[in-house]
């Protein structure tokens, strides 16, 4: 303020007007804590207020004289105090984009008050004024004097593109977005597009406000300004830009028009895009007439004229009008190009959809055009051609409008049928692919692409599968993609469903509760493949189930076991269940079973089924890990078979068989052979439930519990207690079976074996009979039973599952073995009866090294008895010689010999398949066959029985056996070569041979295979009789 202005002050006092400048400086002060903007510079400007109140209030203590000069300084500091406080009002309560536009002008303002008052304080008589109040009067008034105020850099900076946006005039969409965002972030606005809209509203209000006042000039600046933040999405909407776009588009011709001679560069003769001036007038493109300079001429290339100055100056009316020139043809050829790419034409569609997506490369204002001629449908409707070129280009040009702006992305994801359209591409050639994939994720970042893309049918499973790709960008966009929808419970299932965990595990680990329980519902529920199951173990699916698992929950408890149902079918994972501390719940649960539901304790029955598997590993083995730890565990765990249903049932029993099977089964079953299944501990247990204690007042053992199961009608538990029975057969005494299996458990096995549809249960009970101890009252039962003719037909049967089959019939041959003792000639004539014995020596070939073992040993217990039931050669009458053929007896038993009646090994042509298992490997298998094939040369058999096994060539392997690994077979073959060797055609023919492996044993064997050894060479005349071997 001029200070020229005060003439004159009211009639008041002298202290009463230090009062009121005083009260003001407070106002003011006040008012400038309230500002939008500029508060820093505000705040620089209080703190010379409170300083200049400070003087005031010291001087007017001391000072008396009521001079003009000093009146005439308060009235002036007391004018531009209230002018800077309704400066401040102002900043407080205007539009933030109007303040932060105006800034400088606020500043300048600021700047001149701070100058003014400065003078006034100026005016101030100083003769009364002690030394430091005038010294700090004088301070501050160089400090006002000298203060500036001016704008941040970031300010500064947005500010000057605001002003080269208003110069260049042709700025795109982003520039406006970039500079509308820039704002609101510096004056406070928050960047949501509701929130910029209404504070451009208010701008605009303002604009007009200054319209109506005298600053012209202000106005038209802030019009131009808005002018330019009009092109940002958030001020305008889409509707008002449309509508601008399309009265524009009308007021054209459907013509271009040629350019103007004006347009043309006269040194290039081409449409110029950076038009500039030179001193001459004339105007040239600038890099030509760069060039033009640049090659030393002075001179107007137009003119020759020369130039006083090389100065270029932009000519921006030109460079204006060739803009609008060029946007008009662009807009008429984006019009044009339309009806083009409705043709039926290929080619035609072709070319104008290569024209469309260089007009959308080449400016951002062309794509805005193309959205407002509302291509998209249009582009969509050509993803259904059948020309793969076609389908690429309008993806192409899709992808490029998406990337654009938010709401090209809601619009094309609006379009009908878009998505499914889309989706179609992305199962196509690997181009078409990729850039449906690009067009998804640009959709995907919209609320509307986002909610509806993965309601697809297959999307979600054709983004996970090129989650694998080779392709770096391909496989990069699937998962940010996948990451965009993993905001909907549903998706994640669905990405779950095609084998991509990882949302699901988080959600799994960090989720809310119900989330989380939704979340192992599902992996309760899809179908998972081995390798998966493994992966969502090592990636952490296990502990945040366990969690569940301890839930107080009920529902939770039973989602928690079901998922873990459906990972533990592989042992890895049981294992690191079991490392990790499950079976403590697991147990708890089923124990308790007042506190839990009959189902879910008998889904936690099968988890823990699959746990005893797990353990029936080699690593298991090897870092011992168990289901049970102790006697007590057992028992606790067999005890619920009598104390549970049929499910829980079937599953216990079926976790014994798994551990009876494991490295510690043996002495598993030799504690489950203890057992009593209604022991003390249960009583413990169970002390909430007296109504199931019936069970365990019988005290049943172990294996009267099985005898009972084995005739319940319920077969899956029948054959669970079947195989855990077999098991417990294998290495018992017989004692415990004696007292508990008699003619009704016999009779009850032999129904299951011929009646069973059951693999797996029939060769169990097979195994069961072929266990049972010989006594003769068990065999006796066992043939009054029928059991010859039910073993026959699991030796014949063809018809079965190959894998249970064989473990059927090893156990079914096993089992005739104790009905072909020598020593009781009626049941081997029950059994050759039957047919048995051309089906072992058939098995001999055929079957597993077990079965040919044991069907060795048959055939050997037959051949022991042929010579005693060899019917003698009957005479022939010497009339009678001429007129029939002489009969001859077996060459080893020199008796008439057949397979039913004297069981003979040679009739049965069993001796070649025993001499080939000699050379098999299976050292049971040959010790079966050696013990058969010497049968033969037994007694006064030798020298007839060496001559068979001559021809059959056994012996080759039998010497062979002299180096196999067991000492048992060395033996026997030593003892049955010293035989043989008694034989000196024998000696002559395979002493050779059996030399180097004698002498081996000489030197390596043991004691007595030493002596025996040297004693065979003796017999061949290597070593003398008073050999130290011997």
């Amino acid at each position: 303020m001029e200070k020229g202005i005060i003439t004159s002050t009211p009639l008041v006092s002298l202290p009463e007007l230090f009062s009121q400048t005083i009260v003001a400086i407070f106002d003011c002060i006040h008012a400038a804590k309230g500002v939008l903007t500029q508060m820093e510079n505000f705040e620089k400007f209080s703190n010379y207020l409170e300083k200049i109140t400070f003087i005031l209030k010291e001087f007017s203590k001391s000072y008396v004289d009521d001079l003009e000069s000093l009146r005439k300084a308060l009235a002036i500091l007391n004018l531009e105090v209230k002018a800077v406080k309704q400066l401040a009002l102002e900043c407080g309560t205007r539009n933030k984009v109007y303040l932060f536009i105006s800034c400088r002008k606020i500043l300048k303002q600021l700047e001149n008050s701070t100058k003014e008052i400065c003078q006034a304080l100026s005016l101030i008589p100083l003769a009364s004024i002690d030394g430091p109040l005038r010294i700090r009067h004088n301070r501050l008034c160089k400090d006002m004097l000298e203060a500036e105020y001016s704008p941040g850099i970031v300010e500064d900076e947005i500010l000057e593109k605001i002003e080269s946006g208003v110069k260049e005039r042709y700025v795109d969409r982003c520039y406006a977005n970039y500079l509308l965002l820039s704002i609101a972030e510096a004056a406070g606005v928050p960047d949501e597009q509701l929130a910029l809209k209404k504070e451009f509203e208010e701008l605009k209000s303002e604009i007009e406000d200054l319209k109506l006042g005298v600053d012209a000039t202000e106005a038209r600046r802030m019009e131009q300004i808005v002018m330019l933040l009009e092109k940002a999405d958030a001020t305008t909407s889409y509707e008002e830009k449309a509508q601008r776009y399309l009265d524009e588009r009308n007021s054209l011709g459907r013509q271009p028009l040629e350019p103007l001679q004006s347009f043309y560069c006269p040194i290039t003769m081409d449409v110029m895009v950076d038009p500039v001036e030179i001193s001459s007038g004339r105007t040239f493109e600038r890099s030509a007439i760069e060039r033009w300079f640049a090659d030393g001429n002075k001179h107007c290339p137009s003119t020759s004229i020369h130039l006083d100055s090389l100065v270029l100056q932009p000519n921006k009316t030109l460079r204006q009008s060739i803009e609008e020139w060029k946007d008009r043809n662009k807009m008429i050829t984006i019009v044009s190009i339309k009806p083009k790419l409705q043709s039926n034409e290929e080619q035609e569609v072709l070319q104008s959809l290569c024209e469309l997506q260089d007009l959308c490369t080449e400016r951002e204002l062309h794509r805005v055009w193309v959205t407002f001629e509302d291509y998209k449908p249009i582009l969509i409707g050509l993803l259904s051609a059948k020309n793969r070129e076609i389908r690429t280009q309008a993806l192409a040009i899709l992808c490029i409008l998406a990337k654009d702006s938010h709401d090209n992305k809601e619009r094309i994801a609006n379009v009908d049928r878009a998505l499914e359209s889309i989706v179609r591409s992305l199962a196509r050639q690997i181009k078409e692919s990729k850039l449906a994939l690009q067009l998804l994720l640009q959709l995907s970042r919209s609320s509307a692409g986002r909610d509806a893309i993965g309601t697809i049918q297959g999307c979600i499973f054709l983004v996970v599968t090129m989650l694998n790709s080779d392709d770096a960008q391909a496989s990069g966009d699937s998962r940010e993609l996948l990451d965009n929808l993993s905001f909907l419970d549903q998706n994640i299932i669905e990405m779950a469903k095609a084998n991509y965990f990882k949302p699901l595990l988080q959600l799994l680990s960090s989720g809310p509760d119900n989330v989380r329980l939704l979340m192992a519902k599902t992996l309760s529920e899809i179908e998972l493949t081995d390798h998966h199951k493994l992966s969502l173990f090592k990636d952490g699916a296990l502990g945040p189930l366990l969690q569940l698992l301890s839930h107080d929950n009920l529902q939770v408890k039973t989602v928690a076991v079901r998922a873990l149902q459906n990972l533990l079918n592989l042992p890895q994972n049981g294992l690191q269940m079991i490392k990790e501390g499950a079976l403590e719940t697991l147990f708890e649960i089923l124990y308790r079973h007042s506190l839990s539901s009959p189902s879910l304790r008998e889904q936690v029955a099968a988890v823990i089924m699959h746990l005893a598997k797990s353990t029936n590993t080699e690593e298991a083995d090897r870092e011992q890990i168990s289901l049970v730890k102790s006697d007590e565990d057992i028992f606790k765990l067999f005890s619920l078979i009598s104390l549970t249903g049929p499910d829980i049932q079937r599953n216990i029993l079926q976790a014994f068989c798994e551990m009876c099977q494991s490295s510690s089964g043996l002495d598993i079953r030799a504690k489950l052979r203890q057992v009593s299944g209604g022991c003390h501990l249960c009583n413990a247990i169970y002390s909430d439930s007296s109504s199931v204690f019936s069970p365990l007042r019988n005290q049943l053992s172990a294996v009267q519990v099985l005898v009972q199961l084995c005739e319940v009608n319920n077969h899956l538990v029948r054959a669970s207690a079947v195989k855990l029975f077999c098991c417990l057969t294998v290495d018992g005494d017989d004692t415990s079976f004696q007292e508990h299996v008699g003619q009704r458990c016999i009779d009850t096995l032999l129904r299951i074996i011929k009646t069973s549809s059951d693999e797996e249960e029939t060769a169990a009970a097979m195994g069961i009979v072929s266990n049972l101890p010989k006594d003769i009252e068990m065999t006796q039962w066992l043939l009054d039973s029928g059991a010859l003719d039910i073993i026959f037909v699991s030796m014949t049967d063809r018809y079965r599952n190959a894998s249970h089959k064989k473990q059927e019939i090893e156990n079914a041959v096993r089992a005739l073995c104790r009905f072909t003792l020598s020593t009781n000639k009626e049941w081997q004539k029950k059994v050759a009866e039957t047919g048995i014995i051309p089906v072992l020596v058939q098995l001999l070939v055929s079957g597993t090294s077990l079965t040919k073992q044991n069907a060795a040993i048959s055939l050997k217990q037959f051949s022991e008895s042929s010579t005693s039931l060899s019917h003698p050669v009957k005479k022939t009458k010497a009339f009678l010689c001429c007129f029939a053929a002489t009969e001859t007896g077996c060459p080893v038993h020199q008796g008439i010999c057949s397979v039913e009646s004297s069981f003979c090994i040679l009739e049965a042509n069993a001796v070649e398949p025993l001499v080939r298992i000699l050379g098999e490997g299976d050292l049971g298998a040959c010790e079966a066959s050696l013990d058969a094939l010497l049968t033969l040369i037994d007694d006064e058999r030798l020298q007839n029985g060496c001559k068979v096994l001559v021809k059959a060539n056994a012996i080759p392997p039998i010497i062979k056996l002299l180096s196999s690994t067991s000492t048992i077979l060395q033996e026997k073959t030593l003892r049955a070569l010293e035989r043989m060797f008694r034989l000196a055609e024998m000696k002559q023919a395979y002493a050779t041979l059996a030399q180097m492996p004698l002498v081996d044993i000489t030197q390596r064997g043991t004691g007595g295979m030493k002596s025996l050894a040297a004693k065979v060479l003796a017999q061949l005349n290597v070593l003398g009789e008073q050999s130290s071997y011997f």
